[in-house]
């Protein structure tokens, strides 16, 4: 089983003129969010923004596209500072060219959707790009694809896609109430039973297959004429920084 993310897509592992072919073949571009959360003893810290961004990697591989790294600030920061940030990155991510600016949350409550759909409703508001913003999971959602906290799922997607991060020993053997309550901090089903890599192997590629198929969408979604790459090249004379 390849649990290893390849670098491809990955806009900061990219060379110029990777980013400018990837982008003129599929305008899209993928923007994970997460945070730094308790995910149990066993699971990093990151594990949202990690989970999305693998997601978007895998997305990336089969349907094209661009993802950028991941974005560790979350609607627990004050929004009149922090929405204003996010509408320039997409700002700037729509004036390098791209047509499609998706954002996808690991963090699944609902705040977080709001935050980046507020963020990009001035941007899409010309109608010359799209904008989504999604949890990993939302368009895939079904008995082989699912979330919770730190339980089946996460740890699943972990097992995955970092497996090198997941130490199940530190749950031990004893009793584990899964209700989110302390010292455990753990919702769901018990991972030590349900979690394995296949899960998460499955979970994730469906994920990443509905993401694509959506990102598709809603390129196609555009008027003929506003599809294409509009940057004139990806070089010092049209082009520097995000």
């Amino acid at each position: 089983m390849d649990n290893v993310l390849s670098r491809v897509g990955q806009m900061q592992f990219m060379r110029p003129g990777e980013l400018e072919v990837a982008a003129r073949r599929f305008p899209v571009v993928y923007v994970p969010f997460g945070l730094i959360e308790w995910h149990g003893r066993h699971l990093p810290l990151g594990n949202d923004a990690l989970k999305a961004h693998g997601i978007l990697v895998k997305c990336a591989e089969q349907f094209g596209g661009v993802v950028y790294p991941p974005v560790w600030f979350h609607a627990g920061f004050n929004q009149a500072y922090l929405r204003p940030v996010l509408t320039e990155l997409f700002e700037r991510l729509k004036k390098t060219g791209f047509r499609v600016i998706i954002g996808v949350s690991g963090h699944n409550v609902q705040e977080q959707i709001e935050m980046i759909n507020a963020a990009l409703e001035p941007v899409v508001a010309d109608g010359t790009v799209k904008g989504l913003a999604i949890w990993e999971v939302t368009l895939s959602r079904s008995e082989e694809s699912d979330t919770d906290h730190a339980a089946k799922w996460e740890t699943s997607n972990m097992q995955f896609l970092y497996p090198d991060r997941v130490d199940l020993c530190e749950l031990g053997q004893g009793e584990i109430k899964f209700d989110m309550s302390p010292p455990w901090g753990i919702g769901g089903e018990d991972p030590r039973v349900h979690a394995s890599a296949t899960v998460g192997a499955r979970n994730v590629a469906l994920a990443a297959q509905a993401i694509g198929r959506k990102a598709r969408e809603l390129l196609e979604s555009l008027p003929p004429q506003q599809r294409g790459f509009n940057l004139k090249a990806i070089s010092p004379e049209h082009w520097w920084l995000i």
